[in-house]
């Protein structure tokens, strides 16, 4: 017999816990299935090398932001063991001697810094961060709104295309013109319009292509730099990114834990095999071990290619659905490399193998915007990319709990391998690949090749097979300017329903995705839950300013 609940989850990632703790907080008996032996997705900390079990990495994702504050609020995350160390500086030595050093709170030190290369720059730095801090009061609050089905002569989709309009009627014609360059132009052609010195443009470039199968020169590069570069929403703090305590994986860790505060049950090592549906309702899923769980309300968190052609059947949605779908672009071309160092790096242009500034923060291998440039079009023709743009990161500079006293773990998010390396593990390449990232480090710290002590290299296709990342994505989907807002992840689809009553969708590839956000998971569950209020026996019970009172008749406490 069919067990049953109110709500299931599909996928453990943080959208997923994300998700199932706002339904089980509204009242919902919920049940969360991650195929994985550990919750967590891409969000994860682990420890690769079995001869060491004490040095511990994150695997994927290695940074933090963009967590609303809301989210943070409403579960409790801090009492359940959330703690973020703001990172440092963005630092880049050069090859050919020198460096920069650009910190997020020092207007003196980046002026004298960037001065180093040109003054006309120095002198502009301030007004560009100024402007970047306007468009981030514009585009920071549309990472929590629900993007209007806009083109939809509906009562309700007119009335919210409307209300989003009237929202930012404060907006001048020129931020509108300031954010239509952002959709439209590459990064490197904005940051032309600023700049001068290749090495302020290249520091600034990075946040245009990280995890982005395009280089710094394709048009919408601009708004992923931006994307990057919002920080934390609600706060305030623009691109104030951080390493949480204990790797990534302690973000996960602490939602799933204020899930299970709610009552979430969870259950690892069960996969999906698909979602079941009835005359146009979902009634449950298909487990691949055999059986069934039932429930009326389905939130799936996985990558819309698994979630949408894998684990439904075309006929239950429409043709041009179906289509979108098909048609999504997640080509990605990244590779993960983690190390675990024997001291810390000992730059030419910064001496010292003590913990210094330039070591607490992205300690990036991309000198230049013709570097980063190459590096893609070196994929794009079909060969793995010879001199390989790279974000860095040392999180033991702070967290000392991933490794033993004197050790360090470096994580290389590293760009860019054909994207049909997805469909192959290309290990030996991969090898050789890593070499080389390691080479360019190397060349402006000469003891980073000797202090190596383990190394661990994820490429597209172990993404894809182990961690479900179609094409190695790690945002569920290209960050471009046909797959955003109200496209994303199909136009007519981006309010976090699907054309399955009942069924809800929250991965990284809707709105305010990618990245560790929450925003996803959150607004499915609050679809949901909005869903369940209109048409619920006891829907006069609620206001949709509060979460706070169960709406799930089968659970009339009061939650925790």
């Amino acid at each position: 017999m069919a067990q049953q609940y109110d709500a299931i989850v599909v996928g453990g990632g943080h959208n997923g816990l994300v998700a199932a703790a706002y339904l089980a907080r509204a009242g919902a008996r919920t049940i969360v299935l991650e195929k994985r032996h550990k919750t967590g997705g891409a969000a994860a900390t682990d420890a690769p090398w079995p001869e060491a079990p004490e040095i511990r990495v994150t695997r994927l994702s290695y940074v933090m932001s963009l967590l609303p504050p809301t989210i943070i609020k409403d579960l409790s995350l801090e009492r359940h063991g959330y703690k973020v160390f703001p990172m440092g500086p963005f630092y880049q030595a050069y090859p050919e001697g020198g460096s920069l050093t650009i910190a997020l709170d020092d207007a003196k030190g980046n002026y004298e810094q960037v001065a180093k290369f040109s003054k006309k720059d120095a002198d502009r730095l301030e007004e560009w961060d100024a402007w970047m801090a306007g468009l981030a009061d514009v585009l920071g609050p549309l990472l929590l709104k629900v993007p209007p089905n806009i083109g939809s002569r509906s009562y309700s989709d007119l009335k919210g295309t409307l209300g989003l309009a009237w929202r930012n009627r404060g907006v001048d014609v020129r931020t509108v013109g300031d954010i239509t360059r952002l959709f439209s132009m590459s990064i490197a052609d904005l940051l032309d319009d600023w700049f001068e010195s290749p090495q302020v443009k290249a520091a600034l470039a990075i946040n245009g292509v990280i995890g982005t199968w395009a280089g710094p020169c394709e048009p919408g590069t601009a708004y992923v730099m931006a994307h990057h570069s919002i920080g934390d929403v609600g706060d305030g703090h623009l691109g104030n990114w951080g390493f949480p305590e204990g790797g990534m994986g302690a973000v996960p860790a602490a939602i799933r834990r204020a899930a299970e505060g709610f009552g979430v049950e969870i259950r690892e090592n069960t996969g999906v095999e698909r979602v079941l549906v009835r005359d146009g309702k979902v009634r449950g899923v298909a487990l691949e071990s055999g059986g069934e769980i039932l429930a009326p309300v389905v939130v799936s968190t996985l990558h819309p290619k698994t979630a949408f052609l894998k684990q439904l059947d075309a006929g239950d949605l429409p043709p041009e659905f179906v289509r979108d779908i098909e048609n999504y672009k997640t080509r990605s071309g990244v590779v993960k490399i983690n190390l675990a160092l024997s001291e810390l790096p000992d730059f030419t242009a910064d001496p010292g193998t003590d913990a210094q500034l330039h070591h607490t923060g992205s300690v990036e291998m991309a000198p230049s915007i013709e570097w980063m440039e190459r590096a893609f079009q070196d994929a794009r023709e079909g060969r793995p990319a010879e001199r390989p743009m790279t974000d860095g990161v040392i999180p033991t500079v702070f967290d000392k709990t991933l490794a033993p006293e004197g050790i360090h773990v470096m994580s290389l998010f590293t760009q860019w391998v054909p994207k049909d390396w997805a469909d192959e593990p290309h290990t030996e390449e991969l090898e050789a690949y890593a070499d080389r990232v390691i080479d360019s480090y190397d060349a402006v710290a000469p003891n980073f090749r000797r202090s190596i002590i383990y190394r661990d290299i994820v490429g597209p296709h172990q993404m894809q097979e182990e961690w479900g990342l179609i094409g190695g994505n790690i945002f569920h989907g290209e960050l471009s300017i046909d797959q955003l807002f109200h496209m994303r992840p199909a136009p007519g689809y981006a309010d976090y329903r699907t054309p399955v009553s009942g069924l809800y969708y929250g991965s990284s590839a809707t709105h305010a995705g990618g990245g560790v956000v929450g925003i996803p998971g959150w607004q499915a569950a609050r679809a949901a839950i909005s869903d369940k209020k209109r048409t619920g026996p006891i829907r006069d019970r609620f206001t949709d300013r509060s979460l706070d009172r169960p709406v799930w008749a089968s659970h009339q406490q009061e939650n925790p």
